[in-house]
């Protein structure tokens, strides 16, 4: 497949060229800064390109099956609400030249009905992080939001506290639920991604991914 990496510079972004790299895809990563992605490959094309302004991603998205963004908030207070901008520039720039399949890292404590998690993350530790990091969640609601009424096939990924420990390479998800655990890797959720983009179940769709 041909794939669109926006945010391949950051925590997540980097995991999804490398794993989308090793399963074979072709990959265009939107990156500001290329010197920040030491990466070569063949099928790796590396463009200078803002991925909060539609017109700059247009020949970034142009021709991919799908696009994958690890773009998410870059501190509690960021003006820019990068989530929900980005988002919408992804959404303008698929529509304009005909793209649909978009996959997202949103975060866990936006399950507010609490399915799938353990009473104590639901009733203590959600209402917390809420508490502590609202500007944060607040703007991936709102990305979720654009995404939904884009009339795109969307999934948002929602994993719990991310580390940066080794990826394990497998992971548990389950649609409009959980997750049940406190943290999973970075590399881990990169490759949940890779391997939704083309499970038709997860469209429309917030899915909770855990270790």
């Amino acid at each position: 497949m041909k794939l669109a990496v926006l945010g391949a510079t950051g925590g997540v972004g980097r995991h999804l060229v490398a794993h989308a790299l090793a399963d074979g895809h072709q990959v265009t990563a939107a990156v500001r800064d290329p010197t920040r992605l030491p990466v070569r490959h063949d099928r790796l094309t590396v463009v200078r390109a803002d991925a909060l302004d539609p017109d700059s991603l247009k020949p970034v998205i142009e021709g991919a099956d799908a696009v994958l963004s690890g773009i998410g908030q870059a501190g509690r207070t960021d003006p820019l609400k990068p989530a929900s901008t980005s988002a919408r520039a992804a959404v303008t720039a698929m529509t304009a030249v005909g793209v649909r399949r978009i996959l997202v890292v949103s975060a866990a404590p936006l399950n507010r009905t609490g399915t799938g998690q353990t009473v104590l993350a639901a009733k203590v530790f959600s209402p917390l992080l809420w508490a502590v990091l609202r500007d944060v969640y607040t703007d991936l609601e709102a990305m979720e939001r654009v995404l939904r009424e884009s009339g795109l096939d969307w999934t948002a990924v929602r994993p719990p506290r991310l580390t940066n420990r080794p990826g394990r390479g497998h992971y548990r998800h389950t649609v409009e639920s959980g997750p049940p655990t406190a943290t999973i890797p970075r590399a881990d959720v990169a490759r949940a991604m890779l391997d939704l983009v083309s499970d038709t179940r997860t469209f429309g769709h917030a899915v909770g991914v855990s270790g």
